[in-house]
């Protein structure tokens, strides 16, 4: 596969950008004008909680919650939108939606508020997904996400931490590995170089691979007997390749050499 699949365009930078942009703005409005957005939160298996479902992503309740959320959030939708273009709208949107319904569904009788969930299913889609491609690239993207977010696999589980929403990174994290197996993506496939990587290479009658024997033993192949091309009754003795009216050619793949007539 060749990396066109892959193409750097201003989205890039300018979706996480005006999206964690909107948060800030939220944020800094809330203080601003003293609102209080927490009731617009995810309240568990509540008509008025339902609400949360779609606004609960854009809440925070302090400057270090929007900090840590910020940070991921930029360079987890970079890397969606720069290796799963086709893909970015509808793991945010149903992203949203589904991981705050499960919330909504698991989790206890308060407020569940800010984009951490969000930021799980990030993790738990572009992990998954790239070990499930088996392509280096989107591998190598994987392991880096598991070695800068692995820790947070910790908070899935309750009583880990006072005040945050364990159900809703739970409910990210398993949204998260049902987009990894039901979004289709483009088969990346290495771009086949060499005979030896076509899925019909036969060694055996590879030229090269005819010079070792089973030992791995490099070996000479037998002398090439000579092929007459265009002389039907000269015999042996006559076959001089002096001769300026005949030349010799060797063909390499076949190890045989051809005396043609000029």
């Amino acid at each position: 596969m060749q990396d066109h699949h892959f193409k750097f365009s201003p989205s890039v930078i300018t979706l996480p950008f005006l999206f964690v942009l909107a948060l800030w703005i939220i944020f800094w409005a809330e203080i601003r004008f003293h609102l209080n957005l927490e009731v617009y939160g995810i309240y568990p298996r509540t008509i008025e909680g339902v609400r949360g479902i779609l606004f609960s992503p854009f809440i925070h309740g302090s400057l270090e919650h929007l900090y840590n959320n910020s940070i991921p959030l930029l360079i987890l939708i970079a890397a969606l939108r720069f290796f799963y273009r086709e893909q970015t709208y509808a793991v945010l949107g149903f992203g949203v939606l589904i991981t705050g319904a499960i919330t909504w569904v698991i989790g206890r009788e308060s407020y569940h508020i800010g984009a951490s969930g969000l930021v799980y299913l990030l993790v738990s889609f572009i992990f998954f997904k790239g070990m499930r491609t088996r392509y280096y690239r989107l591998v190598a993207l994987s392991l880096v996400v598991v070695m800068v977010y692995g820790s947070l696999i910790w908070y899935i589980f309750p009583h880990v931490e006072e005040g945050i929403s364990w159900e809703g990174h739970l409910a990210g994290l398993v949204t998260g590995f049902a987009f990894a197996i039901s979004f289709q993506t483009p088969e990346y496939k290495k771009l086949i170089r060499y005979d030896w990587e076509q899925p019909d290479y036969n060694p055996q009658e590879d030229k090269f691979m005819q010079r070792f024997d089973e030992k791995g033993n490099f070996v000479n192949l037998p002398p090439p007997e000579p092929e007459i091309v265009g002389i039907e009754e000269m015999t042996p003795p006559n076959m001089n390749t002096s001769n300026t009216e005949y030349y010799v050619v060797y063909d390499v793949s076949e190890n045989k050499y051809s005396i043609k007539k000029k």
